[in-house]
């Protein structure tokens, strides 16, 4: 390569004429190097090592001969120094960065670039993925692109999965658009722990697969829940979403012993989050009973349900709190009915009057004859004077499911019971048959009077 230099002064005319194009050179190159970094996406030290190397040649030239031609041959210079990923993803972009293009079928194939180069794919070239698209024109049917080339754990447990029919359930289900797929803990990806919701619920909820293979909906039931209000209106991150519970790809049925939300399986699911209920339900009568291998033994969706979860203190849970307990304890359930507690619930409005784990407690339920339990006799003083402040040991001996109808266990409530039923039968007897007779009567003297008024009248 040729240089020339000019004396200060001589030839005025040509010195500037070279200065333009030198600058225009400049531009050329500068032009390319951000051509470069677009391509590079995240490849900065490979782009720093080009710019300082373009610098360092712009510092130096004064006046090139063929300027045009040497900003010309950097500029593919430094093309041809850039990695081989950034020349394919520069080539590809060229056409998919079209917003309307589409295949043969009218699917969108575009690719928004700078998506792509800051999503989690982007250090990739186009063809790790594509790998049968070696050129162009591409083929008319490209194979399709296989993750688990990749993601081999992922796939691997995927594959046992429910949602093993990559058919209905392909990665970019629930992942989205491969070219702008992020990390988890990047509110821009669609597991997100905010978005996790609203993408299981494309399928699981009314109009969704749930429908097509007679699935309950659960997605609204979901978000009217606690935990839904707590993740997507107060925006607490830690708030229980669909892969708390069910895991995100080895998702198992509830049926499998293997799967998070297997019966016995569900005490420990909900205690990753509810760690000292957990331990409190594990000391109580009930998981005890499980742990024994009793699977009738209640476990926490039985009585807070698996998705439409409610707050505990409100009025629509503690309505329905009693009934959820008499599904397994008829015998307790119908006495109860029978009390004034029950009886004050029935009326409406009266919220805080006793429900069954008022008395027994939520979690850590044991037997009266267990010393640690809130309705044993050493207890039952504080258990009472939870409501009733005055409660003492005379208070207590209220008993709140006495049997009328159990002569061995309640005899004197028997007792009265009978009396009361039988006195109630004799009087209602005793008046029916009094009326009966009243009205013979009356039709009697009705007709002896109707009788003599004809026998006067002839």
């Amino acid at each position: 390569m040729q240089w020339l230099s000019f004396p200060e002064g001589e030839n005025g005319t040509m010195e500037e004429a070279s200065r333009t194009q030198a600058s225009s050179t400049a531009r050329l190159l500068r032009r390319a190097t951000g051509v470069l970094g677009h391509a590079l996406r995240g490849s900065r030290d490979e782009l720093g090592l080009v710019e300082s190397a373009a610098n360092w040649l712009w510092r130096r030239v004064r006046v090139p001969v063929r300027t045009g031609m040497l900003g010309a041959g950097l500029a593919a210079f430094l093309l041809a120094a850039a990695p081989g990923k950034a020349r394919a993803a520069t080539d590809c972009l060229a056409c998919h960065a079209d917003k309307s293009m589409t295949d043969a079928s009218g699917h969108s194939i575009a690719v928004d670039g700078q998506k792509f180069s800051a999503s989690i794919h982007g250090s990739l070239q186009c063809n790790s993925c594509h790998t049968d698209i070696k050129g162009y024109p591409h083929p008319d049917h490209p194979a399709p692109v296989q993750c688990r080339t990749c993601h081999v754990d992922e796939a691997t447990a995927l594959t046992g999965s429910v949602h093993a029919d990559g058919k209905e359930h392909p990665c970019t289900s629930c992942h989205g658009d491969p070219h702008a797929i992020f990390p988890k803990t990047d509110a821009r990806s669609a597991v997100y722990p905010l978005n996790v919701p609203r993408t299981c619920g494309n399928c699981h909820s009314n109009d969704g697969m749930a429908k097509k293979h007679g699935l309950p909906s659960v997605y609204p039931s979901y978000m009217d829940s606690i935990h839904g209000y707590a993740l997507t209106e107060e925006g607490l991150l830690v708030a229980a979403n669909c892969q708390s519970c069910h895991g995100s790809h080895n998702i198992l049925s509830h049926k499998d012993p293997s799967s998070p939300t297997y019966k016995t399986n569900i005490p420990k699911t909900c205690g990753n989050c509810h760690a000292k209920i957990d331990t409190e339900y594990e000391a109580g009568i009930h998981g005890k009973a499980l742990a024994s291998g009793d699977l009738k033994a209640p476990v926490c969706t039985d009585c807070h349900t698996a998705h439409a979860i409610l707050q505990p203190t409100e009025a629509a849970f503690r309505m329905q709190s009693t009934p959820i307990c008499g599904s397994c304890h008829s015998d307790k359930f119908t006495t109860y009915r029978d009390t004034f507690h029950s009886q004050l619930g029935l009326l409406g409005g009266y919220v805080e009057t006793a429900r069954c784990w008022d008395c027994h407690r939520a979690h850590d339920v044991l037997p009266a004859t267990d010393p640690h339990s809130s309705i044993s006799k050493a207890n039952l003083v504080t258990t009472c004077g939870h409501c009733h402040a005055g409660a003492n040991a005379s208070f207590v001996q209220y008993e709140p499911h006495a049997n009328s109808r159990d002569l061995k266990l309640n005899p004197g409530l028997y007792l009265v019971r009978l009396f009361m039923n039988l006195l109630l039968i004799s009087v209602l007897t005793f008046f029916v048959i009094h009326t009966i007779m009243w009205l013979i009567r009356s039709r009697y003297e009705q007709v002896k009077k109707n009788g003599a008024n004809g026998g006067n009248h002839a």
